[in-house]
């Protein structure tokens, strides 16, 4: 595949990319869909908004699934259940702060609109902090995308660049999933 097959690519699916990736989890997509708009293959505004739409419609799934399947959800005996059911305590005691920073915290995307479903947060309360959430989460990643990734790709040239942090972004997020897994175990352990 060449550089013009790949553009094209990033040109035709860059925003439903950024939809999706979003939508599970997100930020190497947002980075390098910064990277993209920075070489000028998506519009930096509607790159922004497709990871803020993703972003905040995974949130509200998670929401809604723990609000109506979360009973169902925390009596079967698996790990996130557990983790669920802690995360619940602490957002009956700090909801407002954890769900403006829980998408900031690696590991809580997920757990926290599940547990707040399960608490009994109010849909419309959650839609307006998970919104404001969403927002600032979108600010940072996409100046990080944007003006980083410009800087990365500026010196490595732009399908370089590309490949480049494609591999490097994943290869430094699952580096940082094994450290910190490394470190709970290691605590755990004493």
């Amino acid at each position: 595949m060449d550089s013009a097959d790949i553009q094209r690519a990033i040109a035709t699916y860059g925003y439903l990319a950024l939809f999706v990736g979003t939508f599970l989890e997100g930020e190497v997509f947002f980075i390098l869909g910064g990277v993209a708009a920075r070489q000028g293959l998506l519009d930096p505004f509607l790159m922004a908004l497709a990871a803020l739409a993703g972003a905040f419609a995974g949130d509200n799934l998670f929401f809604f699934l723990g609000r109506f399947q979360g009973a169902r959800l925390l009596a079967r005996p698996w790990r996130l259940g557990r983790k669920v059911v802690a995360a619940r305590c602490l957002v009956r005691r700090h909801a407002v702060p954890l769900m403006l920073l829980s998408r900031f915290l690696y590991g809580l995307r997920m757990l926290v609109p599940l547990a707040c479903g399960t608490a009994g947060v109010p849909p419309w309360r959650f839609a307006l902090l998970n919104l404001a959430s969403a927002l600032g989460w979108t600010l940072c990643f996409s100046c990080l995308g944007y003006f980083g990734g410009g800087w990365i790709v500026a010196r490595l040239g732009a399908v370089k660049g590309l490949q480049m942090l494609a591999i490097a972004l994943p290869a430094l997020v699952g580096l940082g999933i094994l450290a910190t897994r490394l470190a709970q175990r290691r605590f755990r352990d004493h």
